[in-house]
């Protein structure tokens, strides 16, 4: 996953006026964005264990290059100061990086130690036998795995076997720009709360100037491509999905299936309500520029969206007619298969500090990410956006997409992605397009 960073400011009225903030808040997200690459760790399993001082050296790679790494670094740096029998390193690298080079270093047993990725991407290095199963971690009382969001436990899990501790639990949510919405003559503290309204909003905020049909304005910015999967989470609002529960059948083409993706072809094709063919950073450019209303996205956009001088509220997505399901993203820390028991040892101490009361705490602070435990809610202070994104009626009905397939990758990148631009362009039916991927995805869930 890409696209999309940054985040801040300041709530006025829960879910309605957001403004600028303090310095702090400009710390930001970034989850899946840029930065420099540093250099390379002993590995998982490989290299020395121990520094001079006698400490247990942990390599962390991770892809947090926003303005979410100084946050990151500072937990990792209290964690250090906390102890001195552990020392973690963070080694921060964008995403694509990151998945490029941990297949073959990992292999090789010169990668890191700490490895930090989607937990929709696991399943799939998990079922080549890269990742330490680490169910062992969480039967541990010590670590207080009790008190982590279950959906942000689970979604590392793949073939029964947990693969990962959570790093963040980012609830995706709906932006919109309160300034286009009164030009429309939409009440500005009103967001569309269902598909209904936002389908009776898109004629107002689509605008084409000229006619030339070539909107000036959108009411949406909806990538296919590139980005966080807001496309695919749609159908759960009809309580379709691209596969069963359990990932064993395809569900592509199944009624409700079809009816949430007629609805939103329809809506962007025929209204116009997005521009087609876009990827994530241009569905946040066309957002931030004023030419879209509307943008379900994650709050790493937030920074990007005050220097822009946006005047913009949030809410939960609208709720589809059967079901108001939120996307959520996970990202997991894991470990190579193979890691030694003196730095698996050392790295359950640094999980468990991470997703402690005072290293959650630290974390919203300083990144506006929600903690990944309730209890620690009323500490986080500097920034407005743990509790938004993290509020109990938007993480109570939070999922991620495809958890524990292994396929989860190829059937995003290679069948539901490219069938969405087939339908979007017109060429074919959502029902004949949608047929056919569903095989496909069959196909991939049965190899």
């Amino acid at each position: 996953m890409k696209t999309q960073h940054r985040r801040r400011s300041r709530e006025r009225g829960l879910f309605r006026t957001i403004r600028p903030l303090t310095a702090i808040a400009a710390l930001s997200i970034a989850g899946l964005a840029l930065a420099g690459c540093t250099g390379q760790g002993s590995g998982g399993g490989g290299g020395d264990e121990t520094d001079a001082s006698g400490k247990v050296t942990l390599d962390f790679w991770n892809g947090f290059t926003g303005p979410d790494g100084p946050a990151l670094e500072k937990v990792i740096d209290d964690f250090n100061a906390s102890q001195d029998e552990v020392e973690v390193t963070a080694n921060i690298m964008p995403w694509d990086t990151l998945y490029q080079k941990v297949l073959t270093s990992v292999a090789g047993s010169d990668g890191p130690d700490i490895i930090a990725m989607s937990a929709s991407r696991m399943p799939q290095f998990a079922s080549q036998g890269l990742f330490e199963g680490l169910d062992d971690y969480y039967t541990d009382d010590a670590h207080d795995s009790a008190a982590l969001a279950e959906t942000a436990v689970e979604a590392s899990v793949y073939d029964g076997v947990n693969y990962g501790v959570p790093v963040n639990f980012t609830p995706m949510m709906m932006y919109y720009n309160k300034d286009l919405f009164s030009a429309a003559g939409l009440d500005p503290e009103a967001p569309p709360a269902t598909w209904d309204e936002l389908a009776a909003m898109v004629p107002k905020l689509t605008v084409d100037d000229n006619g030339d049909g070539k909107p000036e304005q959108y009411a949406l910015a909806i990538a296919d491509h590139e980005t966080v999967p807001v496309m695919a989470s749609l159908l759960w609002g009809t309580g379709g999905g691209i596969t069963n529960a359990d990932g064993t059948e395809s569900t592509l083409a199944d009624p409700a299936s079809i009816e949430a993706l007629d609805f939103w072809v329809s809506l962007i094709r025929d209204q116009k309500a997005t521009q087609i063919g876009m990827s994530g950073a241009d569905a946040d450019k066309l957002f931030q520029t004023q030419k879209a209303a509307i943008e379900i996205v994650g709050p790493w956009m937030t920074t990007g969206f005050d220097e822009a001088g946006l005047n913009y509220g949030l809410a939960k997505p609208p709720a589809g007619p059967s079901d108001e399901a939120v996307l959520a993203d996970v990202v997991s820390m894991g470990l190579p298969a193979g890691t030694s028991d003196a730095k698996k040892k050392a790295a359950y101490e640094f999980f468990a500090y991470w997703n402690s009361a005072e290293g959650q705490t630290t974390w919203a602070d300083g990144s506006g990410f929600p903690p990944n435990r309730a209890d620690v809610a009323d500490k986080v202070t500097a920034s407005p956006y743990p509790a938004i994104f993290g509020a109990e009626d938007v993480t109570s009905v939070s999922k991620t997409l495809l958890p524990g397939i292994a396929a989860g990758g190829p059937i995003m990148e290679t069948i539901f992605n490219p069938s969405v631009q087939k339908a979007l362009n017109g060429e074919g039916s959502v029902q004949d397009i949608f047929t056919a991927a569903s095989e496909q995805v069959q196909a991939e869930l049965d190899k």
